[in-house]
């Protein structure tokens, strides 16, 4: 009944415009028409059942009219996400509350994760009046959402984008099941997405190679009823790259110009595993901060010379190329002899993309941080403005910079040495993996063990639920617009016989929210296999250290009380040949791009 009641709404609506004596309607003006009588179907569903139902029903009949909610809103969710982004998280984001770090304070969450919550993996009938809140206000997001669809001017281009957005939202999200962690509906979920985006690809007229490829993974994904089981790896391969692929170039044959040509994706790229599918300077803030050749070549000099900060120490000390720009010591060590720094040196790779940077997310931009590390009297003791006037009284210097500035007249300015220092820390970031090549479909160079990894990673072992694709950090793919911390409870000494919490308070240090103690952010977990020992302590030093504490739940986990831990504490139940698997699909993710 769902789907011809969802049918018959865009049916009749079509029907209605087409019959106008006007000239025949636009792709753009066929989804505002399809999006809108889906919004009106997903309000309706939402209050005249599932709040119907919550208000008096029983608790599977309300279970029911949620998945059904839940199915209804993947049919808008392409517009949602891709047109009113923040209307969005609000009726869909994670069941966790969103902090303002800068206002200090902190929101609660609200969505479909929060009902979700109150319905598994038990209900309990003493919420039914919160669960009846909850969903009062999701309707009354959901109808500010459609205002401002309603609203909003659709063109050809940005329809193309949102819905090749659409495909690696289900790849990175929906099938990880980030936001179906309790209901594990992800797989059948990602059926109704592709749906819509098939229906909204019609708009555009024929593309039989295209309508097959979509109509083939509909099939695929509505087919699978075992979350754990999927094969990720697979629809990703025979369906996903495909689909992505055929639309991008159908875009060109249509005559149709890129979207949002200076936004995170490339929006030519045919993958989201395209060497250059991530735009590394959408996260430097400002035009003046981009990455240029010149400026990227001054900054590898500086990297490497003490001039920098005036001594014998200069970037490449704590951060050594061999190592995945980590220097394999638990914490690093501080200028003082026999002294070590706060915390383990995380690997550069990467690094710009992200919206954060240390451990403890303090510093907003590379540049900052880079400026941080430079007056940090631990790391190396200098001065930014000490390091230009060096550099001024030396030719070769004074000549790259003007080079990789063309503004700079007379002297080199302390802005300029942390803008060339970012613009390297920005180029780090390779995507010629193994794993990133196997993924492009240059020759099969995965083994059947490290896709089995890769699919535990992104299922049942939850890693891609905070360890996003394809950067496989705390950034999350698509949007790339926020980079999420954890609380995972990370131990003193994992070797100990009475486990114990790490004494560092992490961002609770910078901001005293309660939600933010212990907390840190997420980093990638490329080149894991050359980035030992782990975690913010380095108090970890195997990859089977780190499998085990997340397989027993982090510290809440194993007994510890930890009431802010973000991390699921139930256990994993993974096998030892599954956590194997694992870490042999994070070997796959190391690149020697800049061993030598």
């Amino acid at each position: 009944m769902k789907k011809f009641i969802l049918t018959a709404a865009v049916l009749l609506n079509l029907i209605l415009l087409c019959c106008t004596p006007d000239a025949p309607l636009t792709p753009s003006q066929k989804a505002k028409t399809y999006v809108l009588a889906e919004m009106d179907t997903l309000a309706h569903i939402a209050e005249h059942k599932l709040l119907r139902l919550a208000s008096a029903g029983p608790s599977d009949s309300i279970r029911i009219a949620f998945a059904e909610t839940r199915m209804a809103y993947k049919q808008v969710e392409l517009f949602t996400e891709y047109y009113a982004p923040t209307a969005s998280k609000e009726l869909n984001g994670a069941a966790l509350p969103e902090i303002e770090v800068e206002e200090t304070k902190t929101f609660e969450p609200s969505g479909l994760q929060v009902i979700e919550e109150h319905l598994y993996p038990v209900y309990e009938e003493s919420n039914r009046k919160e669960l009846v809140r909850e969903i009062k206000k999701f309707i009354s997001i959901l109808g500010r959402a459609r205002n401002v669809l309603e609203s909003t001017e659709f063109t050809e281009a940005h329809l193309l984008s949102a819905c090749k957005q659409e495909i690696y939202r289900i790849m990175v999200l929906g099938m990880a099941g980030f936001d179906t962690p309790l209901a594990a509906t992800g797989i059948q979920e990602a059926s109704v997405a592709l749906t819509a985006v098939k229906e909204v690809l019609s708009f555009f007229g024929e593309n039989p190679e295209l309508e097959k490829l979509l109509y083939e993974a509909i099939v695929y994904t509505s087919q699978q009823h075992n979350f754990d089981s999927f094969d990720r790896m697979a629809f990703i391969m025979r369906f996903a790259n495909p689909i992505t692929r055929s639309l991008t170039n159908w875009q060109t044959e249509l005559n149709i110009p890129a979207a949002d040509a200076q936004s995170v994706l490339n929006p030519i790229a045919t993958t989201l595993f395209d060497q250059d599918a991530v735009n590394i300077n959408y996260f430097a803030g400002s035009s003046e901060a981009q990455a240029t050749p010149a400026k990227i070549k001054l900054g590898k000099m500086l990297f490497f010379d003490p001039v920098v900060a005036g001594g014998t120490r200069t970037c490449g000390t704590c951060h050594r190329p061999e190592l995945a720009f980590t220097d394999g010591m638990p914490k690093s060590a501080a200028i003082e002899a026999g002294k070590v720094v706060q915390r383990n040196a995380p690997t550069l790779l990467y690094a710009g993309l992200q919206h954060a940077q240390f451990y403890d997310m303090r510093a907003t931009s590379l540049e900052s941080q880079a400026e941080a590390v430079i007056l940090n009297k631990e790391e190396m003791h200098g001065s930014v403005t000490e390091a230009a006037n060096r550099l001024n009284r030396q030719q070769n210097y004074l000549q790259a910079f003007q080079e990789a500035f063309p503004e700079i007249k007379a002297e080199v300015t302390p802005k300029h040495v942390m803008i060339a220092l970012a613009s390297y820390v920005r180029s780090l970031a390779p995507f010629n993996s193994r794993f990133d090549r196997h993924m492009r479909g240059e020759k099969e160079l995965l083994s059947v063990e490290e896709v089995k990894g890769f699919n535990l990673f992104m299922g049942k072992a939850k890693c891609g639920t905070c360890h996003f694709m394809p950067v496989f950090n705390g950034t999350a793919a698509p949007a790339f617009n926020n980079t999420e911390g954890e609380v995972i409870g990370v131990l003193q000494n994992p070797n100990a016989a009475l486990p114990k919490l790490d004494a560092d308070e992490g961002r609770y240090v910078q901001n005293q929210l309660a939600e933010l103690c212990y907390s840190f952010k997420t980093p990638t977990v490329r080149n894991i296999a050359k980035t030992a020992p782990y975690m913010h302590n380095g108090a970890y030093t195997g990859l089977e250290q780190v499998m085990d504490f997340y397989n027993k739940g982090g510290a809440a986990g194993m007994g510890l009380i930890l009431e802010n831990q973000t991390l699921p504490s139930d256990p994993l139940n993974l096998r030892e040949d599954e956590i194997q698997a694992i870490i042999a699909f994070l070997q796959t993710l190391t690149d020697d791009t800049y061993a030598n």
